[in-house]
């Protein structure tokens, strides 16, 4: 769990841009139309945008990609975040924040995407060629990603606490079957490569076509399931198949991308029961897409 947010403004921001990268200071600078929960965006001209820890738990993800994002980018076949600059913590804020390249863009919808198949295909293409690249160095699962790419075992405890208080709710025996076939199916493969947060906000289409993969503060080197979650929060049924296919993942890595998903579905619906903090409709609709899959291929 993070820890409280800073509360980042626009007039802070543009501080922080005149003190430390004055030449910059001209720029226009105002907040992205959709900011992240882990970090805050800011456009900086019209070729930049700032993005700034909102937290405590986030800012070992700075060094991380100021570090292997240039690294990683030759190989792979759609452009990802390029930094530029990166700032300092200062009296009025505490945490090391960077200056990227602008990359153009919207999230993908339903609605503005071409081809879902093609889509599907696209994205798989990326991962297998991000889990291609040369991990040698790269960071290993840890507080700097929530152990994304680790094993499944960390979140054993919050998982079952959260079918405990969905009991009920969701069909928890077919969920808890989905939870542990997902700790028995352990990775025995060569850590490689992963973005670690695949989600539609962490995508950009244009002209309706994928054509660039951002964030990715929550990367390491490990096991590339955790990537796979998308199959369920976005992709349709068809799309999934042929993401699956295209990726080829065998039937322990599919079950250990289904625990991934369910482990952020069960926890974020079992959090709504105490506060109207989020639509449960779509997370139940996750819910009920990995519980089908589960039974289809069980």
């Amino acid at each position: 769990m993070s820890d409280a947010k800073f509360n980042i403004t626009q007039s802070l921001v543009s501080e922080l841009v005149a003190t430390q990268f004055p030449q910059w200071a001209h720029l226009p600078i105002k907040p992205v139309a959709k900011s992240g929960w882990d970090n805050k965006t800011f456009h900086l001209g019209t070729t930049m945008s700032i993005r700034l820890p909102s937290a405590k738990a986030y800012i070992e993800q700075v060094a991380k990609e100021q570090t292997w994002l240039p690294k990683l980018a030759p190989h792979l076949p759609l452009p990802i975040p390029t930094p530029i600059a990166m700032g300092t913590p200062s009296q009025t804020y505490p945490y090391p924040w960077s200056i990227y390249k602008w990359l153009d863009g919207e999230n993908p919808t339903h609605q503005n995407i071409s081809d879902h198949t093609q889509f599907a295909t696209t994205l798989a293409h990326f991962l297998i060629q991000l889990q291609k690249t040369d991990p040698t160095d790269g960071p290993p699962p840890g507080t700097h990603n929530f152990y994304r790419g680790g094993p499944l075992t960390i979140y054993d405890t919050e998982t079952r606490n959260a079918l405990t208080a969905l009991h009920g709710q969701i069909d928890t025996h077919t969920a808890t079957a989905v939870w542990e076939t997902a700790l028995n199916a352990t990775y025995q493969g060569t850590p490689v490569w992963l973005h670690g947060d695949v989600s539609a906000g962490n995508l950009l289409v244009h002209n309706g076509h994928l054509s660039a993969v951002i964030d990715f503060g929550s990367s390491a080197v490990g096991d590339p399931a955790c990537d796979l979650t998308i199959a369920y929060t976005f992709l349709s049924e068809k799309s999934r198949e042929t993401f699956r296919k295209t990726i080829q993942a065998n039937d322990a890595m599919w079950a250990r991308a289904r625990g991934w998903a369910l482990w952020k579905a069960l926890i974020t619906l079992a959090q709504h029961i105490n506060g109207p903090a989020v639509d449960p409709t779509d997370i139940q609709n996750i819910i009920h897409a990995i519980l089908a899959d589960h039974k289809y291929t069980a």
